[in-house]
């Protein structure tokens, strides 16, 4: 029995470490706080939100691209927008996040707040199938978590706007959901992008690089 508690406590203690070692360094006092927020929350961001594993995938792509103009569709309550925001704290840039439930909507902006994040986030209640064509100006970072029959349609609308260098991102590519195939078989097409899946996250996260113009 003795042996049995033993075990259970070994594997908690990694479990716990390797959650830690998830987090970024806090540098300073909005990192304090943006930390802290996460972990305590750590376990209701349910309601279609990204796990904490890929969180710091996007807040590390971000991070490694200096991006600056990042887009996200399909907020749900926050958890994504806040990693995506946190990174954009750090680069100097902002995310236009795009959902079209009010309930979820007023409480990612609750959750934007209490994260300290908010001046960093410009969301927006919306239909993306309208809003996504109609957004001007150019983009470096894309995060498209919403409805995935869409995912080929929310693409091609922000391909034209996405600045070479940037990066197409797509959750849930694991999936063997209506549109997800369709989608990657599109943009693996491409020779202008260069396409890969972060088999790091269970959900699986397609990344699309452009490297040139069409």
């Amino acid at each position: 029995m003795l042996h049995k508690k033993l075990i259970l406590i070994i594997i908690g203690l990694i479990s716990f470490c390797h959650a830690w070692a998830q987090y970024p360094e806090v540098e300073n006092e909005l990192d304090k706080k943006v930390k802290s927020f996460l972990k305590e929350n750590t376990e209701s961001w349910g309601d279609m939100n990204i796990p904490l594993s890929d969180g710091k995938i996007l807040y590390d792509i971000i991070i490694k691209n200096k991006y600056k103009n990042a887009v996200e569709i399909g907020t749900s309550t926050g958890h994504s927008a806040i990693w995506i925001a946190w990174a954009l704290s750090k680069t100097g840039g902002k995310l236009i996040t795009i959902e079209i439930d009010k309930s979820r909507y007023m409480q990612a902006k609750s959750n934007f707040k209490k994260a300290g994040i908010d001046k960093y986030i410009d969301a927006r209640l919306a239909d993306a199938h309208v809003l996504v064509p109609e957004l001007p100006g150019k983009y470096d970072f894309v995060f498209s978590d919403a409805d995935k029959y869409w995912y080929k349609n929310y693409f091609m609308a922000m391909d034209p706007k996405l600045l070479v260098g940037g990066c197409f991102t797509a959750h849930n590519t694991a999936m063997r959901a209506s549109g997800i195939t369709e989608f990657l078989d599109y943009v693996k097409s491409l020779k202008y992008y260069q396409t890969t899946i972060d088999k790091t996250s269970k959900s699986g996260i397609s990344i699309s690089y452009k490297i040139r113009e069409n």
